[in-house]
């Protein structure tokens, strides 16, 4: 599996590369705070994979990162996908080293 840095995410999200960006989160956490992206939680993963796409990196995200780990090792494991990218430690790492402002408490 492939993970990506807060720092990393921040130069792919500015340099316009085509990626699609998947919040596992519920929606109470996405209204908190969010990144954008496509929000499916955890949960609903399985049951709406025709809004993952399979032609350009995925980026999925969570808050600390145990659930975007757990939709990643499904998706592969159960229905092929590849090019799945964990974003380390979460919207909260992003939030504590990308952008500050970002509030997720």
């Amino acid at each position: 599996m492939t993970t990506i840095s807060p720092e990393e995410l921040q130069r792919m999200r500015r340099s316009g590369v085509a990626f699609q960006l998947i919040d596992v989160r519920e929606p109470y956490e996405a209204e908190r705070c969010s990144l954008g992206g496509t929000l499916i939680p955890l949960g609903e993963i399985l049951e709406r994979l025709d809004e993952i796409r399979r032609d350009v990196p995925v980026v999925v995200h969570c808050r600390t990162g145990n659930r975007a780990l757990a939709a990643i090792t499904a998706l592969e494991r159960r229905h092929g996908f590849k090019g799945l990218i964990q974003l380390e430690g979460g919207i909260q790492a992003y939030a504590d080293r990308v952008d500050p402002a970002l509030r997720c408490e």
